[in-house]
């Protein structure tokens, strides 16, 4: 009869025959078959441990993990109860206990009082999977520590950080492997896995300096993954990462030049793409951007491709180990309608009108069509609130001339938003609380960003207004022009700001800002038709209005002098005329580069209300002015 040590080798020498077989043959192991597997382990583990079969248990344990860990084909996460049970089991083989110490001191004790020659190879191959483990749960110190240990080198790591090497991938490249002898067959041998680790461990640090902002230090640790051993998925991401380390480091050119690596290595890391268009818009170069977002979009309408099934050699592989947030955040896939979004934005900011228009139709009907409802409007959404994309519509209509469409596009706007604004809204001009307000603050802050949406609101419905007006204007309809200008200002007296209204204009809250903004658009918009109809006293007084709430604006400045001088008050003309002629250009009551960029839904607002120059009105006061002996200056 056989003898229990000997029936336990024959089984586990079977045991890992069978898993490595299986796995080399690319058999796919059903739950049911890897779970009896499991059991027949736990029976044979559940005898006492002895020497001379610890290598064969520690080969099977080792093959088993990998099969369990290749088989999900998902990232690792949290401990590994199979390696510490191993542990455990080298431990009771030498009469001692750890049930009641960390996994990390569980190392410490076993690398220092096992010397086993024949236990040194599974315990170092044991290790480079905790080092796997722990790489995945980004614990770079207990990995750091687990190699000095498996190295014998206490004072490898201190002479590393002297020499301004990274400590983790010296000891990594210091660790020698010890020799296999006549073992077992194995699903991955050490020597991959070693590779494994270094790649991983380089690209999770680099990305780790990337998000600290040490931007060469991420530069390094990156170029030196992308030498590494992994797939060229994950090579395609090492070099997108690149690029964006690049870009933030001020270097748009090495980071294109990072990005189209990215895209030869691997076309599907549309990413790259992504952060490609962002480069070119950084460089301003809209052609490009353009041309990168129509690909994108392109690309992102296509059913990709099947993916490529693992290579079987690779078991446990990069990807399975890095995984932080700030990579999710860098890889981040664009939704379709965010990128058609993103390129009718930049048509309308580089005027081209006509593309714009479509683009935004387009995603129009996107959302129509529900599919909108996919994209998380998070922080890195590239779109803004949905009534903003329907004024900025509106914006690309009037521009083409497609007035009417440009009514119906902001009749939408004001219907929705109308139940949404209370009959009085009091704001304060500034802020009213901290940005971090303080522990109990909950209440205070759900009003503020109540009245924070109000605010919102009202500036989407107003703007709905005076797009309406000045798309009246253009197709020659004062009196309407004059209604939909008047509805605009009667929905921002809603508003009651309170503060002590000395302050700066700069100081106001963004929301505020705009809201008197659209209030000086909407009368330079009122009292320009007002001057179409011959009401120039009513002109008059909306002009005199806008240079209160915007002193010194050119536009506003010139309508005020055209309505005085119709209505036969040309001292008052003149003296106007020379006061805000004399101004130094680009003086308008605020110093240049002060004022906070408008949203793009008012650019076309802010474009229509200049002042078209006049030359017979400026020749005629100049002729004034030589005739008339009255001096404006005293």
């Amino acid at each position: 009869m056989l003898s229990w040590e000997t029936w336990k080798v024959s089984v586990l020498a079977d045991c890992s025959t069978w898993i490595a077989g299986e796995w080399m043959s690319k058999a796919v192991l059903a739950p049911g078959e890897l779970a009896q597997f499991h059991v027949g382990l736990a029976v044979i583990t559940g005898l006492p441990a002895a020497f001379p079969t610890l290598p064969l248990e520690l080969t099977v344990l080792y093959n088993s993990l990998l099969f369990t860990v290749g088989a999900s084909d998902s990232a690792i996460e949290g401990e590994s109860e199979g390696i510490r049970a191993g542990l455990l089991r080298v431990l009771e083989a030498c009469g001692a206990c750890g049930q009641d110490l960390s996994t990390e001191e569980l190392w410490q004790k076993v690398l220092r009082e096992v010397t086993v020659e024949e236990l040194q190879a599974p315990l170092h191959r044991l290790g480079a999977l905790q080092a796997a483990w722990w790489l995945a749960d980004s614990r770079l110190g207990s990995t750091a520590g687990l190699f000095r240990l498996l190295s014998n080198a206490e004072d490898l790591g201190r002479a590393c950080c002297s020499e301004g090497q990274n400590e983790l991938l010296s000891l990594l490249k210091a660790w020698q492997i010890p020799a296999e002898g006549a073992s077992l067959p194995l699903v991955q041998s050490t020597e991959d896995l070693k590779e494994i680790l270094c790649t991983a461990a380089a690209f999770l640090q680099g990305l780790q300096e990337l998000e600290a902002g040490n931007f060469p230090t991420a530069l390094s640790l990156l170029q030196e993954a992308a030498g590494g051993f992994c797939s060229k998925r994950v090579l395609a991401q090492i070099y997108t990462c690149l690029g964006c380390c690049a870009q933030r480091m001020g270097k748009p050119q090495t980071a294109l030049q990072h990005l189209k690596q990215a895209l030869q290595v691997d076309f599907q890391c549309l990413p790259a793409l992504s952060h490609v268009a962002a480069v070119y818009h950084e460089l301003g170069e809209t052609e490009a951007e353009l041309q990168a977002l129509a690909l994108l979009y392109e690309a992102l309408g296509k059913k990709p491709p099947a993916a490529a099934s693992s290579s079987p050699y690779f078991l446990i592989r990069t990807e399975l180990l890095v995984h932080p947030p700030i990579l999710a955040s860098l890889l981040r896939h664009r939704h379709p309608s965010e990128v058609k979004y993103l390129l009718a934005q930049r048509c309308l900011q580089d005027g081209r009108v006509a593309d714009a228009v479509e683009h935004y139709l387009d995603f129009l009907a996107l959302l129509q069509e529900g599919l909108q409802q996919q994209v998380p409007l998070d922080g890195g959404s590239a779109l803004p609130r949905i009534p903003e994309v329907f004024l900025e519509a509106a914006s690309a209509l009037e521009q083409a001339g497609r007035h009417q469409d440009a009514i119906i596009v902001c009749e939408e706007v004001i219907s929705r938003t109308t139940d949404l604004i209370p009959w009085m809204l009091r704001v304060e001009e500034r802020l009213e609380q901290p940005e971090c307000p303080l522990p109990g603050a909950g209440l205070a802050g759900g009003l503020l960003s109540q009245k924070k949406e109000s605010r919102c609101c009202l500036a989407w419905r107003a703007a709905g207004y005076l797009h309406q007006g000045w798309a009246w204007a253009k197709l020659g309809e004062s009196k309407e022009a004059i209604t939909q200008f008047s509805r605009c200002l009667s929905s921002l007296l809603r508003v009651q700001l309170y503060g002590s209204g000395v302050e700066p204009t700069e100081s106001l809250l963004p929301e505020v800002e705009v809201l008197q903004k659209i209030r000086f658009l909407s009368l330079i918009g009122r009292g320009a038709q007002f001057l179409e109809l011959g009401r120039h006293k009513e002109a008059l007084l909306d002009f005199q209005h806008s240079l209160q709430i915007s002193p010194g604006d050119p536009a506003a400045a010139s309508y005020l002098v055209q309505a005085l001088w119709k209505l036969n008050r040309k001292q008052e003309a003149a003296a106007h005329w020379q006061k805000f002629s004399q101004r130094p250009s680009g003086e308008d009551g605020r110093q240049e580069g002060q004022e906070r960029p408008f949203p793009l839904y008012l650019v076309s607002c802010l474009k229509q209300a200049t002042f078209p120059h006049s030359e017979s009105l400026a020749r005629s006061i100049q002729d004034y002015l030589r005739t008339t002996s009255w001096d404006p200056s005293s």
